[in-house]
Order: C-alpha cells, then structure tokens, then sequence
C-alpha cells in the first residue's frame, strides 16, 4: 500500500507543482486585494461541470455554487421554498410552484417557468428519484411566465422531496436553451442564477476553479439552513485549489496559505487539533457510505455467480480500517439504506460485516465458470477517502483467486471513464469505488446505486426488475411498518444480486481558519454562502 501510495505522489508531482503556482498566482493578484476571497481545497479536482451530467459530489458543489432549487430541505428534513412556492390540490394530484420575484439568470434575462420546466425534464431523464417522480406525473408545464403545473396521475407522497433533495443529483434550474441540452451531454456554459458566477475564463481543469459573488442576487429572508434559506454570500470571491497530495494542502492549511480543507487525512488529526488557529469539524454529521459497485455488462462480473464470490470475499473492517482507521469516524454497517434510520437492516450482510466468508469466496469462485478474465479496478489517488478502497478489495479479490489489474489514475478520469460501456480492453472498466452521503441512499429511491434500470441507470446499469417493482410497492406503501417489510426485501435482492457492495459507513472531519465563521452544517456541505471572513 505504502509503494503505491508513493508512486501515486510522484505521478501527481506535475499536478502539484500548477497547483502551487496556481496558489502563489492567487495571493499575489491585485484582484483579489481589493476584496474578500476564501481560497479552499476541495476532496477532489473538478473537470466536469455539468451537474446533470455526473453524479460527482465535487460536480454538485460546484452546481450549488451556481444554480438554485425550486424548493429545498432544512435542518429539520423539512422541504421550504427556494426560488418558488407551492399549492397542492385538495387531491393531491396537482402541484403548483410559483417563482418568487427577482429572479434573474447570470447574463441577466429574468428566470421563467419554460425556463424550470426544461430544467426538470433534464433532471428527472438521469436522477433515481426523478426517474420514479416521472412515473407517477401526467404532465409537468409552464401556465404563465411565473407558474410551472405538475399533474400527477395517482397521488405520490415525494414530489418535493425529489425536487428538493439536497444531493447527487439535485434538480438545478438553468435557461431553457441550456437545459435542452440531452442529459448525456454536457452544457455548453454555466449560466445559473444563484449566489455565485462561475468565472470561466479562470477556470484551469487540475489547477483552480473560480466564484464570483452575484451581486444581482435576491437572497430569501428567512435563515440559512442547510440547502434552504437566505443564502447571503458575505465575501467577494471563492477559489478552489487543486491539491492532489494531502500532506502538501495540510501545510498550506496551517500557514494560512488556504482558508478550507474539505477532507482531514485521519492520520493527521491530532497535530490539527492542537493547531489553535484551525477549527476542525463534522459538518456532514450524517456521515457517508462507501461502496464497490461492478460492471454487469461485462464479463466476468456480468456473472452473478462471480459477483458473489467477489461479495464473499469482502469485509468492511479491512476496508475501514485502511480507509479510516479510527473508531470515532469509521462504523461497520451492512444496511444498505444506513444504519440507525428506520430502514436499516443486517439482512444478507454476514459475511460483510463479520469478515469470515473468504473460505466460501475461493469455493464459490472455483464453482462459478470464472476463466481468468483480470478485474479492472480502477484506483484514484488524489481523493483522500477513496485511495484505500480499491487496494484493500484488490488484495482480497486476489486472495479469493481473482486477476485484478489494479489501475491507477485520479478520480476525475474515474468519474469520466465509469461513463464508458466499453469493453474493459476498449477503456472501460468491471469495478469502481466511490462514497456516498449517507441522506443520499436512506431510502430505495434516494439510493441512486440500488436501480435496476439496465442501461438506463446509473454507472454499472444493473438490471434487476425485482428491484424496480419492490420500489413501486415502497412509494405506495401505506405505513413505515410496511416500508421497512419492502425495504428488507429489496435488500435480500440486492445482496442476492449484488448490485454494489457496500463497505461501511464513516465521518469526515474539515479543517478551516478561524478567521472563517458562518459555515453551515448539512448532508451537501461545504456551502460557500454564509461564510464571512475576517482580516
């Protein structure tokens, strides 16, 4: 682990050094003298910038720079309105959303409701939760400029809940010309009408992306709370330093070169904590699961008999404990819709969570038709919670009597190249790894990794039909009771089936300054409005 931790370094020494020259060029530049700039270190470099387009958290923030919502949650779970009000029939089968005054896009046209009805129709063609709200909607139009009409055809109880879901993928409004776009394709610019613009003439893929304050925005009155509220950007300027080494962007932490680190390594925290001029903190008190999803397209994982051999031979304390290493942030957990919610569940996971199914892993293997065929895993090393996973399963893989080609890269090739439904020996892939937020995968349909879709779903396109029509008996269920019966059942199904394999569920501490005050907590953090800096 240690030697290729260390060749990853030394692949990344390009990166580092733009990434320095990049810092230095920043501190120095007259712009940013004559205001506020908050200059932070994100978990991952960002490449792709269309929100729809990935799943990518770093994506999502950058989206929530942006773009705004319809509606959103607040610290209580509770859906409040963001850019419109809403009326819901006495029959629960038309919404009504009204946009609120001010609201202008980034070239300055006004926000419309053809506007928000193109940008929901993108959303919902790709998103888990979008997808099913679709299912049960009859029509979704614009009746005037400022009233977008949402018929349902039966009643369903998460209309604001999947468009104001507060994570990967969130339904951001954008102009109509642009969201327009086919979802599997990229926007041609960033034009949202959020807090912040998106400075694309600064923006360098692997070196920094740039935020400018939005002075023509209208906040809401009311607090910020989570992804709901008043977002109030209180400094003139945000930057985002690509710092793939994390040793190197601790330093620049505790010199005060950058204001935020978002990921912590565990194994520094206790010099961190002593600094006095830091602040170290959960903001995602929810915490995170992570996971290994496979290729169904492709053998040998296209072989449910291979995958669950390569199910057997996993166990998420190794995993943890390479990933985390401390009990105070690391949890063993084998409920795929996250332990101590209502839903959780141990069903189908013993192997996972007690670590003692290698013996039955090489049987299983051995009896599966497995020929051989190496494992692509892909293995980014410039994201601080995703470096352990692949090494840690391509040991075990390995002890199980699988070839694993073990390949590193970074993780904006992985999010790119997970995209790919190629053939592995054509650039495609068989296993990635990635990590969850926990509110994102508490219930079958914000679980974006637990569909059935085939080709339709998410990256790996698992087709299991069981899956989707226990996801239609869940929305309808009648009781919590009767919600917890269905979920166990689609967890047997996605054990039996391994449509992922989760590895345990974890916290993350971030480190800034404390000449930053304001920054909020919540399951889609860091959020760069409400943040004030001092001298």
């Amino acid at each position: 682990m240690f030697h290729f931790m260390r060749r990853g370094r030394r692949a990344f020494a390009s990166k580092l050094a733009l990434s320095v020259v990049a810092l230095s060029t920043a501190l120095a530049s007259p712009v940013l003298a004559a205001g506020k700039t908050i200059t932070a270190v994100m978990h991952s470099d960002l490449r792709i910038i269309d929100p729809i387009f990935t799943t990518a958290y770093i994506t999502r923030d950058h989206g929530y720079m942006i773009y705004d919502t319809l509606v959103a949650p607040d610290s209580s779970f509770k859906i409040q309105p963001q850019m419109a009000d809403w009326k819901i029939s006495d029959d629960k089968l038309t919404y009504t959303f009204t946009l609120r005054d001010g609201l202008k896009w980034h070239d300055g046209a006004p926000v419309t409701a053809e506007d928000c009805v193109a940008s929901l129709k993108r959303w919902a063609a790709v998103d888990g939760m979008g997808q099913k709200l679709m299912d049960f909607t009859a029509s979704i139009e614009a009746t005037d400029a400022k009233t977008i009409t949402l018929k349902l055809k039966e009643p369903y109880g998460l209309v604001l809940d999947s468009i104001g879901k507060p994570s990967s993928r969130v339904a951001f409004m954008m102009p109509k010309r642009l969201a327009e776009t086919p979802p599997d394709k990229q926007i041609p610019e960033q034009i949202g009408s959020g807090p912040f613009k998106f400075v694309a003439s600064e923006f360098q893929p692997g070196v920094k992306a740039v935020y400018v304050k939005n002075t023509d925005y209208v906040p809401r009155k009311e607090p910020a709370s989570w992804t709901s509220g008043g977002k109030v950007v209180k400094v003139d300027r945000v930057e985002w330093i690509t710092m793939p080494d994390s040793q190197t962007a601790v330093n620049a932490l505790q010199s005060g070169d950058i204001d935020f680190m978002e990921n912590l390594p565990y194994d520094m925290l206790p010099v961190l904590e002593s600094n006095k001029e830091l602040t170290i903190e959960v903001s995602n008190k929810f915490g995170f699961q992570t996971l290994g999803r496979m290729n169904f397209l492709h053998p040998p994982f296209d072989n449910v008999k291979v995958r669950r051999a390569a199910l057997l031979a996993m166990n998420q304390k190794d995993v943890l404990d390479a990933l985390v290493g401390n009990p105070k942030y690391q949890k063993i957990c084998g409920a795929f819709f996250v332990c101590d919610t209502p839903l959780a569940t141990d069903v189908g996971a013993e192997t996972l969570i007690k670590g003692n199914g290698m013996a039955a892993a090489k049987k299983a293997l051995a009896e599966s038709g497995y020929d051989g065929t190496p494992i692509v895993i892909m293995a980014p090393g410039d994201v601080t919670t995703l470096k352990a996973q692949p090494i840690v399963a391509a040991q075990l893989l390995r002890e199980a009597g699988f070839k694993v080609d073990l390949q590193a890269t970074d993780w904006q090739t992985v999010v790119s190249r997970r995209a790919s439904q190629k053939p592995p020996k054509e650039g495609g892939w068989n296993m990635f790894f990635t990590n969850w937020v926990a509110a994102d995968v508490a219930n079958p349909i914000a679980n974006l990794s637990i569909g059935g879709q085939g080709k339709k779903g998410w990256f790996g396109w698992a087709e299991d039909p069981k899956i989707e029509q226990l996801k239609d008996a869940f929305v309808r269920a009648p009781s919590l009771d009767a919600q917890k019966k269905i979920a166990a059942e689609i967890q047997q199904e996605a054990y039996d089936q391994v449509i992922y394999i989760p590895l345990g569920q974890y916290l993350l501490p971030s480190g800034w300054r404390k000449s930053l005050t304001g920054l909020l907590d919540g399951p889609a953090t860091p959020l760069f409005w409400n943040v004030s800096k001092s001298e």
